[in-house]
Parts: structure tokens; sequence; C-alpha cells
């Protein structure tokens, strides 16, 4: 079955490391033949917003974040995996890999 991760990106300006961590994020998870959403949290502010079903129905959470996520309440009781922006710039993979490990 196809794991179903879903992430939220935030960097401290909100402008640069927000989009590329969401775009490696993305560009990983479908190597790897997982489905994904991404909610950046930038200088524009929310974007992309996960729906509730979204959140409800995937296996796991990123946050690649170097702030406080907006509506953190929204994934209360599930499995969260924490990484900051610039990690996951240089390396998105490792950040999938790190998360999808939690669930399995």
């Amino acid at each position: 079955m196809t794991k179903k991760i879903v992430a939220v990106t935030a960097c401290i300006a909100g402008i640069a490391h927000t989009y590329m961590a969401a775009e490696n994020l993305k560009k990983y998870a479908k190597k790897e033949g997982y489905s994904i959403k991404v909610e950046t949290q930038g200088a524009m502010g929310l974007e992309n917003r996960l729906s509730q079903s979204d959140i409800d129905d995937a296996d796991v959470v990123i946050f690649a974040v170097d702030t406080t996520v907006q509506e953190a309440d929204r994934f209360e009781g599930k499995k969260v995996y924490k990484v900051g922006t610039s990690a996951v710039v240089k390396d998105g993979k490792a950040a999938i890999d790190n998360a999808v490990a939690q669930v399995e």
C-alpha cells in the first residue's frame, strides 16, 4: 500500500527555504512512490492548506520547519517527524526515509 505523507514547510523568513524544502519533499516522495501533499507556511501565509481529511488519512506528518507550525493542533495524535528546512533542502531523501521509517 502506498504511504501517504503530509508535510508542512516553514522557515523564519518564509521565503526561499520554505519553498525549496517543499519541492525537495515532493521530488523524493514521488521517486519513492509515496503520495505527498505539502502545505507551505511562508511570507504569503498558508498555501496549499491541508484538509483535515488529508491529515487524518496520512501515515506520517513531516514538519520541515525552523519556526512554529501554525494551527499545529490539526495534527494532534499523528506521528510527526520534525526536521529543519535546510536539512531537507540538502537531503530531501533522508527526510522522507526517516519519516517513513517511523511508521514501518
